[in-house]
């Protein structure tokens, strides 16, 4: 009895302890910058979405950071019904030594922060003619490829204040350039004297190889005279003087392309990858019926304007792509450029078999490692079945070996579940007998409705394709070729219905199909239809049989 009494305290201690796990507040932690130099300050930020378990200590951060000041701010929202809370700690820091220093974990009560690396490195001296006043840049790398991302960081050292300033954009000769993220603030030490820097980064992409230069940047300041006025009074005001400070021209030797690259176009960055989504997983689709593959390309470091086209013109008999606009998207964070292209295609094929597509490699220059690499993703067979042909695919993938029927055993709940399933089964009998009563107590009302059911005259559906086609409505037109359809061939899909109709009316019929599916319904023009359907003589041009007509592309 003692035991089951410890197992049973033991049971609960591990509930509670899952629970207090489960419900944990997550503490997110990010630098403004990484890296930093010595004796620049940097500010750190904890971020809860979820109120934690209580007040921060940041005491372990002064082994590595000295703290110079710590705010705290909310943030409420209510979207769809539904309040979110974020609370925010910063923390502006300066690193005690150089190296790879380690934000610890921080504790807010039961809950913690986890750990973060910041790169610092030493102390840098000050420019050459520096002032209290001055402008530094710097570009990296110096010898860059053609299409390669540099980075031009521009740092602002003052030590006056300043109420107006102005400062142009870096300008170079045949390149794209790109303001990446928000400036950053804050205090540093320059052989002992104190200063405040605004710091800003471009992305700057040569698009010819080359030596370029990069202009030196200008900047226009309003200073605060230091010198008091010479009659001090409650009236008189700041006085200011107008300062000009420019940086330093940089000099780029842009490369040209490697002779050693051989890929279809030229692709740099730091990193690559290449990934695909299947609307099915196994691959399989009906015949007629599309299966949609989704290619996405991401890299960093360069413009989403040289990310190459994903699926090209490979032509695969038996099988009819419908690509998609490509979604595009790029990434401006301070530490460069990133870039997306996503491309959707729906593959519909026209007859069962195995269909195999074409491994797909990207090459593509690595300016970190200053290699070729190579992006790819394998071969890839589908497999098509015949409409009347059920999927084999199972509704969840296993690699481990065949999927097991699992035995459910009786229990009492199970015993119930029986019963309940009993009980709803015999009152939607007992209606659909008082629903049969009802009908055949009133014939006339069931005669009417199977009425309405029957197809509309021939006339009828010409007239409502003529209007659709006129008001340049696809889901009209397609409503009165279904009508049509049915009467005259026993066809119930727009693609069926093509099938038993001569060209030109066959590729119309299939051009609203393929409208229809890719849910573009603005842009559709009737003209042709409506001319292909008076002109062509369908009663000539019904060969096929049903059973080889395909699915309709879109359905209601």
């Amino acid at each position: 009895m003692n035991r089951i009494y410890c197992l049973q305290i033991l049971l609960s201690c591990v509930l509670l302890l899952a629970a207090g796990l489960a419900n944990a507040a997550e503490i997110q932690v990010a630098v403004d910058r990484n890296p930093v130099a010595l004796n620049d300050s940097f500010q750190i930020t904890f971020t809860a979405s979820e109120e934690p378990d209580g007040s921060p200590d940041f005491s372990p951060l002064q082994q590595n950071f000295e703290i110079l000041n710590q705010q705290r701010s909310s943030n409420s929202s209510w979207v769809n019904g539904q309040s979110s809370r974020t609370e925010q700690w910063t923390i502006s820091v300066m690193a005690k030594q150089a190296g790879e220093v380690l934000i610890p974990p921080i504790a807010f009560g039961a809950d913690s922060s986890k750990p973060l690396k910041v790169t610092v490195s030493e102390s840098q001296d000050a420019p050459q003619g520096s002032d209290d006043l001055f402008l530094d840049v710097a570009a990296t790398p110096e010898q860059p490829y053609v299409q390669s991302q540099v980075l031009y960081t521009l740092k602002l050292y003052r030590r006056v204040h300043i109420t107006q300033a102005s400062l142009n954009e870096p300008e170079i000769k045949d390149a794209i350039v790109e303001k990446l993220g928000e400036d950053s603030n804050y205090t540093t030490q320059i052989n002992g004297v104190d200063y405040w820097v605004t710091e800003r980064k471009y992305a700057i992409f040569p698009q010819q190889s080359g030596v370029f230069t990069i202009a030196p940047l200008m900047l226009n300041a309003e200073v605060v005279n230091s010198r008091q006025p010479r009659f001090n009074g409650f009236f008189n005001r700041q006085t200011t003087e107008t300062r000009r400070v420019s940086s330093k021209a940089i000099t780029l030797n842009v490369q040209a392309v490697p002779a050693s690259f051989k890929g279809a176009a030229w692709l740099s960055a730091e990193s690559v990858e290449l990934k695909e989504q299947w609307s099915d997983a196994g691959l399989q689709a009906k015949v007629g019926e599309p299966l949609t593959r989704t290619l996405t390309l991401s890299a960093k470091g360069t413009t989403v304007g040289q990310l190459p086209e994903l699926f090209g013109q490979t032509v695969i008999d038996g099988v009819k792509a419908y690509p998609d606009q490509p979604v595009l998207k790029e990434d401006k964070q301070s530490d460069g450029l990133s870039a997306m292209r996503e491309e959707k295609v729906a593959l519909i094929p026209s007859k069962p078999g195995d269909y195999t597509l074409p491994a797909l490699e990207i090459i593509w220059f690595n300016t970190k490692t200053q290699q070729l690499e190579v992006a790819r993703l394998p071969a890839v067979t589908v497999k098509a079945l015949a409409s009347n042909e059920a999927s084999t695919t199972p509704p969840v993938l296993s690699t481990e070996g065949p999927i097991e029927q699992k035995t459910v055993s009786s229990s009492p709940a199970a015993g119930r579940d029986v019963r309940l399933w009993q009980w709803l089964s015999a009152a939607l009998a007992l209606g659909w007998v008082l629903t049969l009563i009802r009908l055949y107590r009133r014939p006339a009302a069931s005669t009417k409705a199977e009425q309405t059911d029957k197809p509309l005259p021939h006339a009828a559906t010409e007239k409502n394709l003529k209007r659709a086609c006129w008001e340049n409505n696809p889901l009209a037109a397609k409503q009165a070729l279904l009508q049509w359809g049915r009467a005259r061939f026993g066809a119930d899909s727009l693609g069926s219905i093509a099938r038993h109709c001569a060209v030109p009316l066959s590729d119309e019929i299939m051009a609203l199909s393929r409208h229809l599916y890719s849910g573009r319904q603005q842009d559709w023009s009737g003209k042709d239809l409506w001319q292909a359907f008076t002109e062509t003589d369908t009663a000539q041009s019904a060969k096929s049989s049903p059973g080889d007509s395909l699915e309709p592309l879109f359905k209601l």
